[in-house]
C-alpha cells in the first residue's frame, strides 16, 4: 500500500512519518506540496511542524497548497487521511474537520510524553486498538488547544468522531479533553500528538500505556499506521 506524507516549507515530522509508514509494512511516497498529483497514493498523511512558519495562523496558508486541493478531493472519495499535529491544523483550516485551534491555555510551547484514550476504533487509522485502550505517546505543540463551540462539540460527542482523548491531565486546554477527532464518514483523522515518534522500540517514551517500562521505548503510536493498512487491505486496495 502506498502512503503519502506531505512536505510543506517548514514541516518537521515528514520523515519520521514515512519511516513509521515503513515500519508499519507499507511504502511511504513523498508528496511536495506545489504539485498537485498524489502520485496514486492510498492514503495520506499530513505532518507536524511549522508549515509556512505558521504565519497568519497554524495552517491556514497551507490550506492553499494545490496538493490539498487533491486532498480534499480524494478525501471526499474515501481516501484515508490522517493530520498530525500541524497537520490536525491544517485539517481544520480546510473545514476537513470542524472546529479549531489556539495557543495553549499556558501559552507555553511544550514537550511531554502523552497519555491518550482511544474513544473511536472504528476509523480507518485506529482499527488496530481497543475501544478504551491507552497509548502513550509524545506531544509537542505551542497551539495545541482545541476549540469549538459547544454545538459542534456536542455533535462531536453524540456522533462517536472524539477519536483521542487526554487522559488524566489535559496539556493545553483543549474542550473537553479531546486530543483527536474524525469526520463522519471514519477515513479523515486529526489528532495533536504524535504516534511516529513512537512506532520503534529503543526512541519511543519509556513506558507505554499498558503499564510496563518498555526498556528499549514505547511503540504504541505503531498501530496508527498499521491500522490503515489493514483497513485498506481490507476495503480491497
Amino acid at each position: 500500500m502506498r502512503v503519502g506524507v506531505i512536505t510543506f516549507p517548514g514541516t518537521l515530522d515528514d520523515r519520521d512519518a514515512a519511516r513509521a509508514v515503513r515500519l508499519a509494512g507499507g511504502t511511504a511516497v513523498e508528496l511536495w506540496h506545489g504539485e498537485a498529483n498524489l502520485h496514486d497514493v492510498d492514503a495520506v498523511i499530513i505532518p507536524g511542524g511549522f508549515s509556512y512558519g505558521d504565519y497568519l495562523r497554524a495552517g491556514a496558508i497551507s490550506r492553499f497548497a494545490p496538493l490539498m486541493e487533491k486532498v480534499v478531493d480524494a478525501s471526499k472519495g474515501g481516501m484515508p487521511v490522517l493530520g498530525i499535529c500541524n497537520g490536525f491544523q491544517v485539517l481544520t483550516e480546510a473545514h476537513l474537520l470542524p472546529g479549531s485551534m489556539i495557543k495553549n491555555d499556558h501559552l507555553k510551547f511544550m514537550c511531554r510524553d502523552q497519555l491518550l484514550r482511544v474513544e473511536n476504533n472504528t476509523t480507518a487509522w485506529t482499527s488496530g486498538y481497543g475501544q478504551g485502550e491507552g497509548m502513550v505517546i509524545p506531544l509537542k505543540n505551542q497551539d495545541g488547544q482545541y476549540v469549538a463551540d459547544e454545538k459542534t462539540l456536542d455533535e462531536l460527542e453524540g456522533e462517536g468522531r472524539v477519536v483521542f482523548r487526554y487522559d488524566g491531565f489535559n496539556p493545553n486546554g483543549s474542550r473537553r479533553d479531546i486530543a483527536g477527532i474524525t469526520n463522519a464518514a471514519g477515513n479523515v483523522v486529526g489528532l495533536m500528538p504524535h504516534p511516529e515518534h513512537a512506532v520503534e522500540a529503543g526512541f519511543g517514551p519509556d513506558s507505554s500505556a499498558r503499564g510496563d517500562v518498555a526498556l528499549g521505548g514505547g511503540t504504541d503510536g505503531i498501530g496508527i499506521f498499521t491500522s490503515v493498512l489493514t483497513s485498506l487491505v481490507a476495503g480491497g486496495k
